[in-house]
């Protein structure tokens, strides 16, 4: 017989070295939890057949279901609503901040009873047994029966970021029913919307020559009062005037300013305040007569240091003290007069220019109610006159609109008639189908192993999970043969 060598191990030593590991007495599978990556394999692959079996069999019904399952046709529609005139007759602008509410207010309009309704009433779906089937009520509730079995596959929605585009999808179990339902509601949207927008224009145009001739009346009334008005008062440019009048009181006041600023002054000047002997001083013959009144004074001093009172050149020094010192008095008081002059002239001064203000200040007030009066008359006027301007801005648009042209609905792309169901997925099932196999034949198997049937496959069963030391590993060997 054939045979292959087998491995052995070496036998370990009977008494362990110094360096040598010493067995544990808490097993490895306390140490580290779980099932390592050998013992996995090991499991799967001892039940490999089942697992391919279970694969398998997941394909094969993935591939009947897909086979025997009704088949489902889908196709879209897509619409453009510009929504930046939302109102051909009044031409407003569409505040941006509702876009989102516009937009959804269309795609509810579209799930409206009065647009599916009358796609039912078209495409006579009322008599199609595909809708009707299962109706058990009374005739006239039958068209609502209809309408509700339609809207079970019927999806409308924004497009993207916001977008202006609108996507109407819908399934049927023929290509031709799911394109005939998909365009038709589409139309009778865009009809509907359209009747909407111009429904009242004809009536507002039959109004609209007449609210004209009416701004036109209210337009010339107004300039006229405006000229009568400026005619009896003698105004041509009230702003310029104002201007003016402004100007000069301005100045006024600040000359009147300046001149209370001067008297006051003059008044604490007058009250003895030191600014008044600041300014003696600084007066060339102040400042002499002080300078000889000090040598004067210094020169006694020596003197009666040393010559009686009766001296004669005492007395004469004497005598020049008292002349320097009336003189500098004299001086003084010129100034303290000449304050008091320049008080009386400025207190003159500033009523006369209290008087000038005052009577500038009335002038200007005047001229502000003048002014106010014509402003009246040129708001009114310019008041008609934009609204006359605006009206007849939006003629033409009202015209336009009247004449039933105008609609904020476009077809981007009708709805075709789709080449291939929708579903079933032949492919999206089969992967699933694959996926949900893998994951059921890999996970029976393991957790029949962990729960009833746990048997020893490799070495780390042995190791982990008893604790008990593998002396050596034999290779498979291949059966016996005569």
């Amino acid at each position: 017989m054939d045979s292959q060598p087998l491995a052995i191990a070496p036998e370990p030593d009977r008494f362990p070295t110094a360096g040598a590991r010493v067995a544990s007495y808490v097993p490895r599978h306390f140490v580290h939890p779980g099932l390592s990556l050998w013992q996995v394999l090991a499991i799967v692959w001892a039940w490999r057949r089942v697992t391919i079996a279970v694969v398998a069999a997941a394909l094969v019904l993935a591939l009947a279901a897909s086979k025997l399952l009704p088949k489902t046709y889908t196709t879209t529609a897509t619409l453009m609503v510009n929504y930046e005139i939302y109102d051909p007759l009044g031409g407003k602008e569409f505040p941006i901040g509702l876009l989102g509410s516009y937009m959804a207010t269309q795609i509810e309009l579209m799930h409206s009873a009065e647009v599916l309704l009358e796609v039912v009433r078209r495409l006579k779906l009322n008599q199609d047994e595909r809708y009707t089937a299962g109706f058990d009520g009374s005739p006239d509730r039958l068209d609502e029966w209809v309408k509700s079995r339609l809207e079970r596959n019927l999806v409308i929605e924004q497009g993207r970021l916001g977008s202006q585009l609108i996507h109407i999808t819908y399934s049927a179990n023929t290509p031709e029913a799911a394109a005939a339902v998909v365009n038709t509601l589409a139309e009778v949207y865009a009809e509907q919307q359209h009747s909407r927008l111009t429904g009242p224009a004809r009536e507002r145009a039959d109004r609209y020559t007449e609210q004209l001739q009416e701004l036109q009346g209210k337009v010339a009334r107004a300039q006229e009062e405006v000229t009568a008005f400026r005619a009896s008062n003698g105004t041509i440019d009230p702003t310029a005037k104002i201007d003016i009048e402004m100007e000069m009181l301005g100045t006024l006041e600040q000359r009147l300013l300046d001149t209370q600023n001067n008297r006051r002054t003059a008044e604490s000047q007058l009250s003895g305040d030191l600014s008044v002997g600041d300014q003696a001083l600084n007066s060339p013959l102040v400042q002499t007569l002080k300078a000889t009144l000090a040598t004067d004074t210094a020169r006694m001093a020596q003197l009666r240091a040393t010559l009686g009172p009766r001296h004669p050149q005492v007395i004469e020094l004497q005598s020049q003290i008292q002349s320097s010192q009336r003189a500098l008095n004299a001086e003084t008081g010129n100034y303290r007069r000449n304050t008091s002059s320049t008080v009386v002239a400025s207190r003159q001064l500033e009523a006369s220019l209290q008087q000038a203000v005052d009577a500038q200040r009335q002038k200007v007030i005047a001229a502000r109610q003048l002014q106010d009066e014509l402003g009246k008359y040129e708001l009114e006027l310019e008041s008609a006159q934009s609204v006359y301007r605006r009206a007849l801005e939006g003629y033409d648009q009202i015209m336009f609109a009247s004449g039933g042209h105008y609609t904020n609905v476009r077809f981007v792309g009708p709805a075709p008639e789709p080449l291939k169901p929708s579903k079933p997925n032949l492919l999206k099932n089969l992967v699933l189908a694959l996926a949900a196999g893998l994951m059921l034949g890999l996970l029976g198997p393991l957790a029949y192993e962990l729960l009833f049937n746990r048997r020893v496959r490799c070495r780390d069963d042995l190791e982990r999970d008893y604790d008990l030391p593998v002396l050596g590993e034999f290779a498979c060997v291949p059966a016996l043969r005569s």
